[in-house]
């Protein structure tokens, strides 16, 4: 690492907020999973099909994507077949966010 940059860091990534993001996924109708690497949150993915059959990876953001104001603003999905984005949010609306991005 060079000096003078900053590691990313995970650990605003709990048990907590996994669960939050399942309830959330889950909640939405959407049909979900997870890689399983809730004890490394940098290498950790969900995947969820929205209501179009499109398919979404939901990744942790790094601590230097998250801002103070918005504390809970933890998750980005990442559409896979059309490479769309959401913005940096909370497991609600992120869930929210893929359930209602029109076709």
């Amino acid at each position: 690492m060079q000096k003078g940059l900053a590691m990313a860091t995970f650990g605003h990534i709990t048990p907590e907020r996994c669960a939050q993001l399942g309830r959330a996924l889950t909640s939405a109708g959407l049909p979900w999973q997870d890689n399983g690497h809730q004890n490394r949150p940098e290498f950790l993915t969900y995947t969820a099909t929205d209501p179009h059959g499109r398919r979404w990876t939901i990744s942790p953001a790094t601590s230097n994507q998250i801002t103070p104001s918005k504390p809970a603003s933890l998750w980005q999905a990442c559409c896979t077949e059309n490479s769309h984005s959401s913005p940096v949010s909370s497991a609600r609306a992120v869930a929210e966010y893929i359930r209602d991005l029109p076709a």
